[in-house]
C-alpha cells in the first residue's frame, strides 16, 4: 500500500535539519564575494616545501559526493547517526563562517604557472576560477571529511562492513592530503580543522565512548558489578 504524502513527511520529518543550508549558503557566498583583497595571510613555513600535485584534484572533488552520500545514507538508515553527523558538520561549518567573518583570511600559495598540461591541471584551473583562495580556516574539507569517517566508524549498521570502514578512511585521508597538495589550504588550516574535529568528537560522541568503556570494564571485572 502506497504511503500518503502526509505519512512520508512524518517518516522523514528529521529532514528539517537540512534547512540549515538556507542560512549557510548565502552567508558563504557573501564571504566569497567580499573577502577578496584585504585579508590576513595564512602561511606556515612547511607550506613552501609541499609540492603541487594536480592528481589530488580527484579526491578534492570527491569530497562533495563523500559527504552527501553519508548524509543520505544515515538519513534513510540511521536517524540517530544522521542527527549526530549533521550536528557535527553544521556546528563546525558555523564556526568556520563566524571565523571567516570576524577574521578575513586568505593565502598566496597557488602556483602562478603550471609546469604540466593535462586533464587534472585543467580541472584545477576550473577549481581556481570558481573558488577563491580566501575563507580558509578551519578547513571544512578536512573537518567534514573527518566527521563523515567518524560517523561511519560509530555506525552499528556498518560495524561489520570492514571494507566500507577502510574505504572511508582512505577517502578521508586522500581528501585531507588534497587540500595542501592542490594549494587550496595551508597546513595551518588542516591543523585547525583537525583540532575542531577533536573537540566536536568529544561533544557529539563522548557519551558513546563512556558507555563503551563501561561495558568493557564490566566484562573484564564481572565480580565487581555483580
Amino acid at each position: 500500500m502506497k504511503e500518503t504524502m502526509k505519512e512520508l513527511l512524518y517518516r522523514y520529518r528529521h529532514g528539517w535539519i537540512l534547512s540549515y543550508f538556507i542560512m549557510y549558503l548565502p552567508w558563504f557566498a557573501y564571504l566569497e564575494q567580499t573577502v577578496t583583497r584585504r585579508f590576513h595571510v595564512i602561511h606556515m613555513p612547511i607550506d613552501d616545501y609541499i609540492p603541487f600535485l594536480e592528481i589530488f584534484v580527484v579526491p578534492y572533488f570527491l569530497w562533495f559526493g563523500y559527504v552527501a552520500l553519508a548524509v543520505v545514507y544515515f538519513f534513510f538508515k540511521d536517524v540517530q547517526g544522521y542527527y549526530k553527523l549533521c550536528i557535527f558538520l553544521f556546528v563546525g561549518m558555523t564556526v568556520f563562517l563566524v571565523v571567516s567573518t570576524i577574521y578575513p583570511n586568505g593565502h598566496y600559495l597557488r602556483p602562478r604557472v603550471f609546469e604540466r598540461d593535462n586533464i587534472f591541471v585543467t580541472m584545477v584551473k576550473g577549481l581556481y576560477m570558481v573558488d577563491t583562495p580566501t575563507n580558509l580556516f578551519p578547513s571544512i574539507h578536512v573537518y567534514n571529511s573527518i566527521g563523515v569517517h567518524l560517523s561511519v566508524m560509530h555506525s552499528e549498521k556498518l560495524k561489520e562492513k570492514k571494507w566500507i570502514r577502510r574505504s572511508s578512511f582512505a577517502v578521508m585521508a586522500s581528501i585531507v592530503a588534497s587540500t595542501v597538495f592542490l594549494k587550496q589550504h595551508s597546513v595551518f588550516d588542516v591543523i585547525t580543522g583537525c583540532i575542531m574535529a577533536v573537540v566536536m568528537y568529544t561533544l557529539v560522541y563522548g557519551g558513546e565512548l563512556l558507555t563503551g568503556r563501561r561495558r568493557v570494564y564490566q566484562r573484564r571485572y564481572p565480580e565487581i558489578n555483580s
